[in-house]
């Protein structure tokens, strides 16, 4: 940056002289000139020699001015013709992905001289020009495996989405867990001008699987050294980051260092900031080979096209094979393959300065890299201690974190004005479907819900189980927010089966959640609850689109269509495994009830059987399921039958039944067009009917829905007009949509909503 600030004021300088000098130097000569008042001729035709006043003196001193003058105006010809060759050769072409890019840092194989000259580079007024051109892309290369990393990815992502002001290319190697969650994230996500692409990480195993490595990353954490051979052959450089890592600036900065390569240099890295490689942490401590401190591989800077020239897959194969030898395996995975390639080839390393990768583990000189906020560029939680870390700022390096962590993610769906995006067609689609609605009807932000694409992240904690063999098995599905967390728990003791839950959460609510969740021995035993967090966006609740979300994450044949405010009898998991064959659930299309209840008692001693329920039902402890507010929701069920009933029977369709029932996981989603409050189970159970499902009632199967407070969607429908009229004119238009899909069979819904 340094040589272009002077490049920059050589060019200024020279257009002052080529502007001033003249004017000045003519000034000069015409006041000189004049002489009493009265101008004196300069031109030799002019000149009187046998003029009283003309002296030998004033002749010299003429033929000096004049040679003056030619001598200036020799050096302004000169000047213009520097000025012009400079200004017709532009600025230097960087190599790289064809574009032209300007360093707004300085590297140095002197870190001393860097850490001194950090706050003059960072304040200097030439910092202030544009890193790289505006539509320039960006590409960026994360390995990422699993729950947890696919977590940490999200919040990277965030912090460089914040900054940024280009186009970006993820390269995400990753394995299948980590591909299904982040496809499915970017998708929903829907952010312009960002491109994704994934690359099998269990198809490179084979690749690294023969080196021992000690670090905590496992096998994942060696396939950064074979990104010349996984990433496109036509990409020329990228920039590698680890997924626990914050941007506290804007990507390209660090994307224009890349023109400061010269010579063989091909690797951007940054000093290690701990003592590891110098081997001297305890005794006996033996570290593979470094260049002095060695370097952090947390952020790297690779010139891809030149790695692959100079054959780096043979040159980091035979080091590591040579090393090993005597090594054993390595303890920080790809890093000591990567500093013991540097120690024999130390030309390689163009050493970026420390505050790009500013590195938070225990004792680190990571204090060194900066002196002031501004001067942050990127922070590595690089200890397995993450945010617990020691470090003298460790609390503004955690705000910091948690700023990005729980960052509204919606609000990073900015345009980048003036560059060109490639077409996306769920975006088109989505555009067409909300330009066809009419902005004026008073129902238009019901209508618009249905097409709102909600980002969604899924499987947001650790998610582990096979299914049953015998094809028995069934999966709770449940939706909820934020206010019916202390749900979980007592679910989960119900029922031990795998559980399928949406929650409909903010960024910072998701947080929250994890917190309660890594909080409760209850949940955190549980491998086979899935938590899929659809963000928060839009004034409704979309129940519907939850339960679809959850229905659709489930492995397992069946589900059982649950709310989360209800508890299972204790067993019912084994009990509908049972029924699932006794029914022949797997051949037939038939729809299991599992018979519904309420108390009004927060604090309830739950029946453990049907025989301990009847009783409850009978003093008033236990009533069916809003039969005092709502009775034609369950009444279908025939509870007065269900108390003697020993085997199960078959029941008919009534107009608003909205039973709780087991299906198989093929079974049609709920209609999205119902938000919040209103017939959203209504419709579902009623496209079972008309899609010829035989509804069965368990005999010995129960339910019970326990006591809160009323819902915000509950009360706007109670208290809106407007919503409920709206509502109304959602459910005829349903059963028109009916009627147009199922024909003559349809007709039914529609006769007996007119006699209900």
């Amino acid at each position: 940056m340094l040589g272009i600030c002077r490049g920059r004021r050589k060019f200024l300088a020279a257009s002052l002289t080529v502007l001033f000098v003249p004017a000045i130097t003519w000034i000069y000569l015409f006041a000189g000139s004049f002489e009493d008042g009265k101008p004196v001729s300069l031109s030799p035709l002019e000149s009187q020699p046998h003029s009283p006043r003309y002296t030998a003196s004033s002749q010299r001193e003429r033929e000096s001015l004049e040679v003056r003058m030619r001598e200036v105006e020799e050096e302004n010809r000169v000047l213009r013709k520097q000025l012009s060759l400079a200004q017709s050769r532009g600025p230097a072409h960087h190599r790289g992905n064809h574009s032209k890019t300007y360093s707004m840092e300085e590297g140095t194989g002197d870190s001393e001289s860097l850490r001194a000259g950090i706050v003059a580079g960072n304040s200097s007024e030439c910092g202030q020009q544009p890193a790289v051109e505006k539509c320039e892309t960006i590409h960026v290369a994360i390995v990422c495996a699993g729950y947890n990393a696919s977590r940490d990815v999200v919040t990277l992502v965030k912090s460089v989405l914040f900054h940024r002001r280009n186009p970006l290319h993820f390269h995400l190697i990753a394995d299948a867990i980590a591909k299904q969650i982040l496809a499915t994230l970017f998708q929903t996500w829907m952010v312009p001008a960002v491109r994704i692409d994934f690359y099998d990480a269990d198809e490179l195993k084979s690749e690294v699987s023969w080196i021992p490595n000690k670090h905590y990353s496992g096998i994942y954490g060696l396939m950064k050294l074979v990104l010349t051979k996984t990433l496109p052959s036509n990409l020329e450089r990228v920039i590698v980051l680890d997924t626990d890592i914050t941007f506290a600036t804007d990507i390209a900065e660090l994307w224009a260092v890349f023109h400061k390569f010269k010579g063989q240099q091909v690797l951007g890295l940054v000093e290690n900031q701990s003592d590891w490689y110098l081997g001297n942490l305890w005794k006996n401590h033996r570290p593979w080979p470094a260049l002095g401190r060695g370097y952090n591989t947390g952020v790297i800077l690779l010139l891809l096209d030149k790695l692959r020239k100079m054959k780096w897959e043979q040159m980091w194969r035979l080091t590591a094979e040579r090393e090993l030898m005597s090594m054993l395996s390595t303890s920080l995975a790809d890093q000591d393959i990567f500093n013991a390639v540097i120690k024999q080839n130390p030309f390689l390393v163009y050493q970026l300065p420390c505050f790009w990768n500013v590195q938070l583990s225990d004792h680190t000189r990571s204090e060194q890299c900066y002196r002031d906020v501004s001067d942050l560029k990127v922070i590595h939680w690089n200890s397995p201690k993450k945010l617990r870390v020691k470090n003298k700022h460790v609390e503004f390096f955690r705000n910091l974190y948690l700023t990005f962590l729980e960052y509204d993610g919606n609000l990073l769906r900015r345009e980048l004005f003036g560059c060109p995006s490639e077409a996306d067609v769920n975006s088109e689609n989505l555009q067409k479907q909300l330009s066809e609605l009419d902005e004026d009807d008073l129902c238009y932000e019901f209508r618009r819900e249905r097409f709102t694409v909600h980002r969604t992240h899924l499987y947001f904690l650790h998610y582990e189980y096979e299914p049953a063999s015998d094809n028995t098995d069934v999966t709770l599905v449940a939706q909820l927010s934020m206010d019916r967390l202390q749900m979980l728990e007592a679910i989960c003791k119900h029922w031990e089966g795998p559980i399928s839950l949406a929650l409909y959460l903010s960024d910072a609510e998701a947080q929250q959640f994890l917190r309660y969740a890594q909080g409760s021995e209850v949940l955190m035993s549980r491998h086979n609850v899935g938590y899929h967090i659809v963000y928060k966006e839009g004034q409704f609740y979309p129940v519907n689109l939850l339960r679809n979300v959850a229905m659709k994450h489930i492995s397992t044949p069946y589900m059982f269509l649950s709310d989360i405010d209800f508890l299972p009898m204790y067993g019912l998991y084994e009990y509908l495994r049972k029924s699932v064959i006794q029914l022949d659930l797997a051949n037939t299309k038939k729809a299991l009830i599992v018979p519904a209840f309420e108390t009004l008692r927060y604090r309830l001693s739950f029946p453990k059987s049907k025989a301990e329920l009847l009783p409850m039902l009978d003093m008033g402890t236990l009533f069916t399921f809003r039969y005092h507010v709502w009775t034609k929701g369950h009444a279908p069920t025939n509870f007065a039958k269900w108390r003697t009933a020993t085997t199960p029977y078959r029941v008919e369709w009534e107009a608003d039944f909205e039973p709780y029932v087991v299906v198989r996981k093929d079974c049609p989603e709920y209609d999205r067009r119902f938000v919040g409050f209103g017939w959203n189970k209504v419709a579902h159970i009623m496209e079972l009917d008309a899609q010829e499902y035989e509804f069965t009632v368990l005999p010995n199967a129960y339910m019970i829905h326990m006591p809160h407070a009323p819902s915000f969607d509950i009360t706007k429908f109670r208290s809106n007009k407007q919503y409920r009229i709206c509502l109304k004119t959602l459910k005829e238009e349903f059963q028109q949509d009916m009627s147009r899909h199922y024909g003559f069979a349809a007709l039914k819904y529609l006769t007996a909503e007119n006699n209900s």
